[in-house]
């Protein structure tokens, strides 16, 4: 934060307390000193209001609220840093060490297992599930099953590939795929037909005739095979996706299949291998392995 803002925090908030305190004070001295049977001469809903002075224990309470709040700003950050000098990032920083000191051998017993080994460990993968809930449920969903153009974890289909390894990498290091614009290339007419082609590998009723199908064929052969494959089947080299399942990241439809084809999608995994480090990343890749590779723990 800059020294301007500091010193507009620093000056507006003495201002209130001045203005409370003057207020405070104002409203004591006009105030009767004892305790009367007279009325400030409210009446609600036949309720009246007897004109008596404020309690001593609230007058006291508010009055300690007051001091309580310059004697904060004086230790902590308020009258500039502060005496104490605390700050967030020093709080951040103890905290991290703390955690640090308290689970760092656990952690690197747990790095130590492989993957596959840690799926009977009902401690491991809790730790890892806490470690997934904080980082990846903003893409992936606190239950770890997607949401549109973000892939379901927990169905066993993997664009880059299944195995604890790939998984591992795909965390660490982050993905990048590319779809790319067929629109430009293959006109409307040839995105209409792949797309309702790409539709039936799936086994949709796509409504079409045998001639588009044949056509959007044709197309597929020239333009889609060399990444997703003669088939269909995909490739995870290139993270294609497999079209012959019934699993699409952006929608089955004819409409969404032809933006796809039309415009393209371009997906980020974000790597993560700086933020979290090696040994939370083996536990996290330990808890999203367990969702598709299901073991009872014994």
């Amino acid at each position: 934060m800059s020294n301007f803002w500091i010193a507009w925090i620093f000056i507006l908030t003495f201002i209130c307390l001045f203005l409370v305190t003057g207020l405070l004070i104002a409203t004591t001295r006009s105030q009767r000193k004892q305790n009367t049977m007279e009325t400030t001469g409210h009446n609600y809903d036949g309720i009246e209001e007897y004109d008596n002075p404020m309690p001593a224990w609230w007058l006291g309470l508010f009055v300690s609220t007051l001091i309580f709040a310059v004697i904060y700003l004086v230790l902590f950050p308020g009258v500039w840093k502060g005496v104490l000098g605390w700050t967030q990032i020093k709080q951040l920083e103890a905290e991290t060490e703390k955690h640090t000191r308290q689970y760092a051998p656990l952690f690197k017993q747990y790095a130590a297992q492989s993957i596959e080994a840690l799926q009977s460990n009902s401690r491991a993968i809790k730790m890892g599930q806490r470690i997934f809930l904080n980082n990846c449920t903003i893409c992936h969903g606190s239950d770890a099953r997607g949401a549109f153009g973000f892939p379901n974890l927990t169905d066993g289909n993997w664009l880059w590939g299944g195995a604890s390894d790939e998984i591992k990498y795909s965390v660490m290091e982050g993905r990048s795929g590319q779809m790319p614009a067929w629109g430009v290339i293959i006109g409307e007419i040839g995105v209409r037909n792949v797309s309702a082609y790409a539709r039936s590998l799936s086994g949709i009723d796509t409504g079409f005739s045998k001639t588009d199908l044949n056509n959007g064929k044709k197309v597929f052969d020239t333009t889609c095979s060399v990444c997703h494959g003669v088939e269909g089947k995909g490739n995870k080299l290139l993270g294609a996706p497999n079209l012959t399942d019934h699993i699409w990241l952006y929608g089955s439809s004819q409409s969404q299949v032809m933006y796809t084809v039309r415009n393209g999608r371009n997906g980020i995994m974000p790597p993560w291998k700086e933020i979290l480090g090696d040994e939370k990343v083996h536990l996290v890749t330990a808890y999203i392995y367990s969702l598709s590779h299901k073991k009872d723990d014994p």
